[in-house]
């Protein structure tokens, strides 16, 4: 009967161990833990609601994550950003590569995005940093559009005042022109009959031919006039045809829109969160049953254990685990220890200290290592070697109190003040180094009858 439980039990703890592993081997292959990465950095003076955990995407493709962002110390500094990516787009980030932060839509979620670099640039090293260029506000641009409409409107009104001014002093000057030939009659007259010293100029050919040049220029002069009166009517026009008032009034109140649909979604939020942390039915709160939980996913893993323990000593498995190095020193009780072969061998190397070398009372009135017990264990130690890496150590406490009680306790206790210090001294595995308490009696072959204090047993290869 305990043999089918056993056999029950070992199969359940496989199957829940197979379980684990699978669940453990998607969710690695779901965060590619389990792939290639490239760690990169890159800086920016504004984040624009950039976090760590944001997404990294390579010519819009998802390809990493941001691992760590570093806050300036300060404001002439920027924020450093290190993001990892996957090996296999390493060919497309180059020296010359940019590092922008953009965002999904209006209100979307920001994320990094790295423009791939030229071909003619080497490709970018581990751990290098990338160009960044830093991103644009939707405020500054509607700023920017809002002083060049001002500069166009400005513009407008000049030409305005231009063409006011040059059409009046164009008809002042045809108004006096008129006046002129009205008195150009008379003078005619009178020049036709060669009268005067302006019939006599008429008369020369070279003064008719410069006459002749500045009428032509006034034609030109009048042609360039109106052509610019014309480029000024189309640049009137042109403005009025692109509705460029209106385009502005229109993205004003998109923005507005974006903020409203924002505030809309905070109070979502807050509501769903409201509704998260309320009581239910019962008048338990979200936090209580969280609790209960977890309370019961450890009653589940101590369980697991317990079953994991039993299932190291069923006679079908307790060589795979004994194998896989399941049985710890540290579970050696004193009774097993004095039968192990390991404790008598003679090739296992012993270390003899004195509890009156070892310990001291501190203010409780309980035993403590002193500064010369401190150096006596690490001068064991290092006598070792670097054997005290690889090889297995016991460390045997001892006592010669008249109490059997208090022999057992007192050498336990020693036992384990000098395992805590070596492991915290020497950094050990835990699972290769033991304590265990052997009250006055050595075991056999240890080559001493009785003893008060602690031996360091390093145990040879092969146990």
């Amino acid at each position: 009967m305990t043999m089918n439980r056993n056999l029950t039990v070992g199969v359940f703890v496989l199957l829940g161990l197979a379980l684990f592993t699978t669940g453990l081997f998607l969710i690695g292959d779901r965060h590619e833990a389990f792939q290639k990465h490239l760690t990169l950095y890159t800086a920016f003076s504004d984040l624009s609601g950039l976090a760590k955990g944001s997404k990294v995407q390579v010519g819009g493709m998802d390809a990493g994550r941001i691992e760590e962002i570093d806050i300036p110390s300060s404001p002439s500094s920027k924020f450093r950003i290190r993001f990892r990516i996957n090996e296999t787009f390493h060919g497309l980030i180059r020296r010359d590569s940019i590092a922008s932060i953009t965002s999904e839509g209006v209100v979307g979620d920001t994320f990094l995005s790295i423009e791939p670099g030229s071909s003619a640039s080497p490709a970018a090293l581990a751990e290098s940093t990338l160009g960044s260029k830093e991103p644009i506000e939707l405020a500054d641009v509607v700023n920017q559009a809002k002083a060049t409409l001002g500069d166009v409107d400005l513009a407008v009104r000049n030409a305005n005042g231009l063409l006011t001014s040059v059409g009046g002093n164009l008809n002042s000057t045809l108004i006096g022109t008129r006046g002129t030939l009205a008195d150009a009659d008379d003078v005619i007259s009178g020049l036709k009959h060669g009268d005067g010293a302006a019939g006599m100029l008429l008369r020369d050919p070279a003064f008719a031919d410069s006459i002749r040049r500045t009428v032509t220029n006034a034609e030109q002069a009048t042609s360039n006039l109106r052509s610019t009166a014309e480029q000024a009517n189309a640049l009137l026009r042109d403005i009025s045809s692109r509705n460029f008032p209106q385009k502005v009034d229109d993205t004003i109140v998109s923005v507005q829109d974006a903020a409203s649909n924002f505030d809309l979604t905070s109070k979502s939020v807050k509501h769903t969160v409201a509704e998260l942390t309320e009581p239910d039915e019962y008048g338990v709160t979200a936090g209580a049953n969280m609790r209960e939980a977890l309370s019961n996913v450890n009653i589940a893993t101590g369980n697991l254990s317990d079953d994991s323990e039993a299932l190291k000593h069923n006679f079908l498995v307790r060589g795979f685990f004994h194998k896989r190095g399941y049985y710890t020193l540290t579970d050696i009780s004193p009774a097993a220890y004095r039968r192990d072969p390991m404790s008598k061998s003679g090739a296992n190397q012993r270390t003899w200290l004195n509890a009156d070398q070892l310990f001291g009372r501190n203010k409780k009135d309980t035993e403590e290592l002193s500064q010369a017990g401190k150096e006596a264990i690490d001068s064991a130690l290092v006598g070792y070697g670097d054997s005290v890496l690889g090889d297995p150590i016991i460390v045997e406490g001892y006592s010669t109190d008249e109490s059997t009680v208090e022999r057992l306790e007192l050498s336990r206790m020693r036992a384990l003040i000098v395992r805590d210090y070596i492991l915290g001294r020497f950094h050990l595995n835990p699972t290769s180094i033991g304590a265990v308490a052997l009250a006055s009696q050595p075991p056999e072959g240890a080559g001493r009858e009785e003893w008060n204090g602690i031996s360091i047993v390093r145990l040879a290869k092969g146990h």
